[in-house]
Parts: structure tokens; C-alpha cells; sequence
């Protein structure tokens, strides 16, 4: 599997577990989604929320790096979030009409990369001004694993409220090798 399959394989995975995780939100009530749970972000809103703004975040910069592409446009024109530590959307609904845009875009334009784009240098400012070059394809390992990192401390909220997320694991997604080969 070459960078481009990779990352695509990546994307769909990041696609997968939201609609699960999004959909378990929407069947609860947002009461219980804002509920403090003495997790690190307090809520399954808040963590949620944080993918989010982290997903903004980071997909602003490669479109300001790469020379804003079609497929960012939309996500590249929302608000800058504050902080990471604020919560970007005021809503349950708010965030479960964000998490599919975001989503979408991130397929979109994983789906334009190649493997010369993604060992491509791009240089960008952390929050804090701090400026930085670094190697495409390690920054996209690095946005996915952020994901599946917040995500899995969402899951432990939605157990402990009782809801079974069911099966997380990327390779479920992965191709079968024999009905891929037969």
C-alpha cells in the first residue's frame, strides 16, 4: 500500500467512526451529550467538539500550504477557532451539521493527493505563532492519529453512559486480501 492508498484508507476510517459516533449523539438526548463526565474535555460534546476544531485547524493549513484546494474552500472559510480549548460550535446541532462537512472535505481532498504532494514540505504557524516546516504525509498521520486519539477517549464516555459503540477497529475497513484478489 503506496502513501496516496494509505492516506485515503485513513480518511474513510475518520469518515466511519464519526457517522457511528455522531449517529449514537443524535439518538441521545443533548443534555446527556454536554453532561460532564470527569473526562479530560468534560463532555462527549466537548471532545467531539475538540476533534473538530483541531480538524479546522489543520485543514486550514494545508489549504493555506498547498495553495487553498477547491475541496478545503468550504472548511478553509469557516472562523479560525479560538483555542482548542473553546468550544468551536454552540450546539449539539451545530456540531452534528459541522462533523460531515469537515468529513466530506477531508475525502475530497485526500482523494487529490499523490504521492509528490504528500512528500511535500509545508510550512505553517501553531496557534501560539510558532512557526514550522515539516514533511506533508507525517503532519496527515498526525491529524488521523489526534482523531482516533479523541475519539477513543469519546467512546469511554459513551460506555460509561451505558451506550456500546460496537466494533472501532480500522481494520474492519481494511480490504480483504482474498476477496480483493478473487
Amino acid at each position: 500500500m503506496n502513501l496516496t492508498a494509505y492516506t485515503a484508507l485513513m480518511a474513510r476510517y475518520n469518515t466511519w467512526m464519526n457517522e457511528k459516533l455522531y449517529a449514537l449523539v443524535r439518538a441521545m438526548p443533548a443534555e446527556a451529550v454536554q453532561q460532564d463526565r470527569g473526562a479530560f474535555f468534560g463532555s462527549i460534546f466537548r471532545t467531539l467538539d475538540h476533534i473538530a476544531s483541531a480538524d479546522v485547524i489543520w485543514l486550514k493549513r494545508f489549504s493555506a500550504a498547498l495553495g487553498a484546494p477547491g475541496t478545503l474552500a468550504e472548511v478553509a472559510a469557516y472562523p479560525d477557532p479560538q483555542s482548542l480549548d473553546v468550544p468551536m460550535t454552540g450546539s449539539v446541532e451545530e456540531l452534528c451539521e459541522l462533523r460531515p462537512v469537515i468529513d466530506g472535505a477531508i475525502e475530497a481532498w485526500t482523494a487529490t493527493l499523490d504521492e509528490r504532494v504528500l512528500s511535500e514540505a509545508i510550512s505553517f504557524r501553531r496557534l501560539n505563532g510558532e512557526p514550522y516546516t515539516k514533511l506533508l504525509f507525517p503532519l496527515l498521520m498526525h491529524f488521523f492519529n489526534h482523531q482516533t486519539h479523541h475519539r477513543g477517549q469519546a467512546t469511554t464516555l459513551f460506555t460509561q453512559a451505558g451506550i456500546d459503540v460496537g466494533v472501532t477497529d480500522l481494520a474492519v475497513i481494511v480490504p480483504d486480501m482474498v476477496a480483493a484478489t478473487g
